[in-house]
């Protein structure tokens, strides 16, 4: 995955320019040295007390995008330690490709970034993720950007400074309001796929699938009727690291279409020629 250059500038499409994932940098550009002070109050926040909250019980992907370096490394850090694992960008444009290769479980949203504002994000994460909580964070105190925000679909509004005890409750609060709503499992005809026990079945007989080739399928099936690259593919299953060669998406696809076809699945992952692989809304 193409990040910052050694140029300065931003990347091309693939580029996802100051991306950090559990607060370490992958070829971040330096920030303005802000006082992370103006947008928490969290003191000693490189080593922060232990947590009066439970850890996330599975592993619970969180999308930081906060253009302050110093208040994005405190935030990410003590996120990280509470049990999540944080992906962070100080750009708009590279958190809504990180919300097209990924499916987050919260983002943490900041309404001023230098290339996009923050509600700007909101209202396309709202279109391509519209089941993906998201929590603004601001120093804006008015009420009309807290409402604006909320009718744009916003689930929590916090506004800076914060405590980090603060922020943590809010974050598993939306969390549980999000899960208690989600489903627990996708049917495509015969074929059923158990999003919490991460298992498929036809007909109530499990598909030996490994967790690469499950992984493929899940990913397909929560974006029905999308076209996901193998870009994309890679990017989800390896997040970035020691990537293999795309054909070995082709690879996963290839075995996964043939032991659900074998299990008598009905056929429905297609290929979309030159561009990647899709499920059908109508499948």
């Amino acid at each position: 995955m193409a990040l910052m250059n050694t140029s300065g500038s931003r990347s091309p499409v693939n580029g996802l320019d100051g991306l950090r994932v559990n607060g370490r940098s992958e070829g971040a550009p330096e920030a303005d040295a802000r006082s992370a002070d103006a947008g928490t109050e969290m003191s000693k926040a490189a080593a922060p007390s232990r947590s009066r909250f439970a850890a996330p019980q599975r592993t619970t992907r969180l999308l930081l995008v906060e253009d302050d370096r110093l208040l994005s490394d405190a935030l990410s850090r003590m996120l990280e330690l509470a049990g999540f694992t944080v992906y962070v960008t100080g750009f708009g444009e590279d958190a809504l490709d990180l919300a097209r290769a990924y499916r987050f479980d919260v983002v943490v949203l900041d309404l001023t970034l230098p290339d996009m504002t923050g509600s700007q994000v909101l209202q396309q994460l709202q279109q391509m993720r519209p089941d993906t909580p998201v929590i603004i964070l601001s120093g804006e105190a008015a009420l009309e950007s807290k409402i604006e925000n909320f009718l744009e679909g916003a689930d929590d509004y916090i506004t800076k400074p914060f405590h980090r005890d603060e922020l943590l409750a809010r974050v598993h609060a939306v969390l549980r309001r999000s899960r208690a709503a989600a489903p627990q499992e996708i049917h495509l005809g015969a074929l059923t796929l158990d999003l919490v026990a991460h298992r498929a079945s036809v007909a109530g007989v499990q598909v030996p699938l490994t967790g690469k080739e499950y992984a493929c399928l899940e990913y397909l099936a929560t974006r029905r009727g999308m076209t996901v690259t193998k870009e994309m593919f890679l990017s989800h299953l390896y997040g970035g690291r020691d990537e293999p060669e795309m054909k070995i998406i082709d690879v996963f696809i290839c075995k996964l279409r043939r032991k659900l076809s074998e299990a008598g699945a009905p056929p429905v992952i297609e290929t979309v020629w030159g561009r990647g692989y899709t499920i059908a809304t109508d499948g």
